[in-house]
């Protein structure tokens, strides 16, 4: 099956998307990645819906990503005598480690590093910013605040600190859990809530050892501050708009995103736009025009997928969704201004050999155009380096790695196969040439481009760039 489209799409599974039915359609629909939101649902659940879809990779012969969400410290106030109370501007307000249930005057905020990080003057976000207080006076474990924006406020909202950088860890008790078992599953991509230091990158890297991808999601702005480190030292990022959107003001969230994902193209690593892409969706079978505009933004930008959350996972129209999602990219990606726009904002060449070979590939595949460049890698860094400089020809990843071939289904343009191992040149131009014929992107006497790194099986040794012509080099193809 061969997308006619570069930009991925990412779908959350949920209570209206368990089903192999369900699951199937959406895939056949656009899906690239499924993602599991490990802040709902239990281990029995996502281990369904993953065995769900490998079933439905099996029977569609396509690697298929999924990409484990960990929820992160969730910060949240405790609960009320009568479940809410309602705060009136000017009121004052206390925050307390007291677990007696709150009222009118007062509620339990159950986290210590809040309050080690208070100081008279900072303001405190409620219920996704809807309730605003300024902290007065801190006194060990017990804030006086005064209500800036008040309201009705419930059990268990949560809790914002903008501007500070709290001493928590990205990874909770519940998540270092639901990590060990994500990674039993065999899930691809690995999303880390809560990113605020590159520092939260590395623990979570000593603990996956190399048995997933690494997303950040940009959601806390103290994580801008480090942007570039943190984007260098993990392998995808997700902007994740709905909780910048919470500590940001909102007009500062377009800028960020496309600075994000300009930055993200730079260094070559694969950029998620996520939240309330088609939110209308959740009950509508179609969308509203400004979120059309919305989707085709983050594609014009040039962003390796976007993604539905509760569309897909607990919405009424999921499988519509999907369809649209992916009949707006298609439209986007045919636009004359799409391509100039692509191919205005080239990363700057670097000066090691893979990417040099990289770009060489681009180059020369647009010059004698190419049907497709093919690249051999076995940790998929070739493939993410033939598809970080947005070539108009279509990218192939060969791997006799089932995981990379999933990770690949993530990033931009890549059409990823699974095929066993090589031995020689001439084995690997063979190879290339059938399978590009057969996976329905060239047919005899067609031109493509072949990157590999040699000696073979070499991490990062991207080295070789072969033209060849399909129908040359033609042998049975017994080892694919």
């Amino acid at each position: 099956m061969k997308r006619d489209r570069l930009c991925k799409i990412v779908a959350t599974l949920g209570p209206a998307s368990s089903d192999k039915e369900t699951i199937k359609a959406l895939f056949e629909a656009g899906v690239d990645t499924f993602r599991l939101n490990f802040s709902h649902g239990s281990h029995e659940d996502h281990k369904a819906r993953y065995d769900t879809i490998r079933e439905v990779e099996a029977d569609t012969g396509r690697p298929i990503a999924v990409l484990m969400d960990l929820q992160g410290p969730k910060l949240r106030v405790g609960r009320f005598e009568n479940d809410k109370v309602e705060l009136k501007n000017g009121q004052t307000f206390q925050l307390d480690m007291d677990d007696a249930l709150g009222n009118e005057t007062r509620v339990n905020l159950p986290h210590r590093e809040i309050f080690e990080a208070m100081s008279a003057g900072i303001e405190l976000l409620l219920d996704d910013g809807r309730i605003r207080l300024r902290v007065v006076s801190v006194d060990g474990m017990v804030a006086q605040t005064e209500v800036l924006v008040g309201g009705t406020l419930s059990n268990n909202k949560g809790v914002n600190v903008p501007g500070t950088v709290l001493p928590l860890s990205a990874l909770t008790e519940k998540d270092l859990k639901d990590l060990e078992f994500g990674l039993e599953l065999g899930c691809d991509w690995c999303a880390l809530s809560f990113v605020q230091r590159p520092e939260d990158i590395q623990q979570a890297r000593d603990l996956v050892k190399g048995r997933a991808g690494i997303m950040a999601k940009l959601e806390k702005p103290s994580a801008i501050d480090s942007l570039e480190e943190i984007v260098e030292i993990c392998d995808a990022v997700m902007v994740a708009r709905g909780d910048l959107g919470v500590e940001l003001p909102p007009e500062n969230v377009p800028v960020l995103q496309k600075r994000i994902v300009s930055l993200c193209r730079r260094l070559g690593k694969p950029v998620v736009v996520a939240t309330q892409m088609l939110e209308s969706m959740v009950h509508s079978p179609t969308p509203t025009r400004a979120e059309a505009s919305d989707v085709a933004t983050a594609v014009y930008d040039g962003a390796d997928a976007v993604m539905l959350s509760a569309e897909s996972a607990a919405g009424d129209f999921p499988v519509e969704a999907v369809t649209i999602m992916n009949r707006i990219i298609h439209r986007i990606e045919q636009d004359p201004l799409y391509v100039q726009l692509i191919n205005a904002e080239k990363p700057d060449l670097q000066t090691d050999t893979a990417d040099a070979i990289s770009n060489a590939a681009r180059d020369v595949a647009g010059q004698i155009s190419a049907k497709a460049i093919v690249t051999f890698t076995t940790t998929g860094s070739t493939a993410f380096r033939a598809a970080r400089g947005r070539p108009q020809t279509r990218v192939l990843g060969l791997t006799p790695d089932l995981r990379i071939a999933r990770r690949m289904a993530l990033a931009w343009g890549i059409h990823s196969v699974n095929t066993r191992d090589v031995n020689s040149f001439a084995e690997m131009v063979g190879k290339a040439t059938r399978i590009s014929r057969r996976e329905g992107f060239a047919e005899n006497g067609d031109s493509i481009v072949v990157t590999a790194g040699v000696p073979f099986g070499t991490p990062g040794a991207t080295n070789n760039l072969r033209v060849a012509i399909v129908g040359d080099h033609e042998k049975p193809d017994v080892l694919n």
